[in-house]
């Protein structure tokens, strides 16, 4: 557990640094995504021009890939983190994202390259998903150490920051959308956001060069195999940990979705999916905070509970409101419900993590723990869900999907709990 401490006017100052400097890559790592998520289409169609009806497939299988490195990543770095500083760690991935994203902005397509314009983007993807393996557990950390008090609060700051990233990303996708040609935007417009997202990245350096090492970290020994340690002592939290990120990541990644699943299952613009998308980020820019506030004073688990009981019952009709009206009312109220839940359920999340592991391998167990549940729960959502939309010819499957994952989560909600004391 982390220890509280006076807050004084010079820790506040830190923790206030802290945000910002956690925040920032947790913008640039989100917004690369969702750009990603949110412009499928269009990258099917620069990229995999020649796959026909599994264009899409190539796209979001390529999106996994992100999702399949991020445990490594979370193992090497997170370990780094552990052995060497949170803030060595931090600059690092950082440094990372911004070479994953620069590939991505600058990629030459289909028609230039042929095939080696897709390779080109795996590598994008690769590099990112290696980097943002280490960064949310590393950021985390950092944030949680650091923090004097209402330690739930300051961390929930990660995840408004992803609203952020969300409401950025969906107000490009609506913008580019709305004003430019189907060509211009095939063509170049669908680079912008990545261009727009290198700018985050220098300040980011320079912030994080300024750090100071949280003192919590100082008084604990160092292990020389963080990852070992984890692997030895601390598997159960591992696992428990994992499934308890269900409802957060299902969440976000069906909102990531909801683009690609109005062009080709509902005959819908996509800006009616990318202004839900707004909707979705504004909640949880505004709302993370104030759940984050109360997890302090309640405890993440309770709040995290009745989130995941939430999207158990709203899931079916939700999805009847999107398959029912077909309509942009209809897709935008829906995608701000899934903004709610997630708010409510991922809010807590990072605070609840920290709390699972001891500081001299906090870094590993967040970020390991994190990315197998994202890779598993939430990173293959986008290609299972286009699968098995295919293969079902059945609108309501995402709600099926997104069911059960809350009910894995509510299993593991119950180990931490019971097994493990946190509320």
């Amino acid at each position: 557990m982390t220890a509280t401490v006076q807050a004084t006017p010079e820790r506040l100052a830190a923790a206030r640094k802290a945000v910002i400097s956690s925040s920032i890559g947790a913008a640039l790592e989100w917004f690369d995504i969702i750009v990603y998520a949110s412009f499928a289409v269009v990258i099917t169609r620069n990229f995999f021009p020649d796959a026909g009806e599994y264009g899409l497939i190539y796209t979001f299988a390529t999106f996994a890939t992100t999702y399949l490195i991020r445990p490594l990543g979370g193992m090497i770095l997170g370990s780094y983190a552990d052995r060497k500083g949170r803030k060595n760690a931090l600059t690092l991935t950082l440094m990372l994202m911004m070479v994953g994203t620069l590939l991505m902005a600058v990629a030459p397509t289909y028609a230039v390259v042929g095939v080696w314009g897709g390779v080109i983007i795996l590598l994008s993807r690769l590099i990112q998903g290696f980097s943002a393996g280490g960064e949310f557990g590393t950021a985390t950390t950092f944030l949680i150490e650091t923090a004097p008090h209402k330690k739930m609060f300051y961390a929930s700051w990660q995840i408004a920051a992803q609203g952020a990233s969300m409401l950025l990303a969906s107000a490009f996708g609506f913008a580019l959308n709305t004003w430019l040609t189907e060509e211009a935007l095939n063509d170049w417009g669908w680079r912008v956001p990545f261009f727009v997202g290198l700018l985050i990245g220098p300040v980011g350096l320079y912030i994080r060069a300024r750090l100071a090492e949280p003192e919590e970290l100082g008084v604990q020994e160092r292990r020389k195999s963080p990852l070992g340690a984890l692997l030895r002592e601390h598997w159960g939290r591992l696992l428990a940990g994992s499934a308890v990120i269900g409802v957060a990541t299902i969440s976000v990644y069906m909102i990531l979705y909801m683009p690609t699943f109005a062009i080709t299952n509902l005959d819908i613009p996509p800006t009616a999916a990318y202004l839900g998308g707004v909707v979705a980020g504004t909640i949880t820019i505004f709302g993370s905070p104030y759940v984050g506030r109360l997890a302090d004073r309640v405890g993440p688990a309770r709040i995290m509970t009745w989130a995941a009981v939430a999207a158990l019952v709203l899931a079916w009709p939700i999805f009847q409101i999107i398959v029912s009206l077909r309509s942009v009312a209809g897709l935008v109220i829906a995608i701000g419900l899934l903004g709610i839940i997630m708010t409510f359920y991922f809010a807590p999340l990072p605070g609840l993590l920290s709390n699972m592991f001891p500081a001299e391998v906090r870094g590993t167990g967040l970020s390991v723990t994190y990315n197998v549940g994202v890779t598993v729960l939430g990173g293959i959502a986008p290609l299972v869900l286009t699968w098995l939309l295919e293969v079902t010819g059945n609108l309501n499957t995402p709600s099926v999907y997104y069911m059960a994952i809350a009910v894995l989560s509510l299993v593991g909600l119950y180990f931490v709990r019971k097994r493990y004391r946190l509320s």
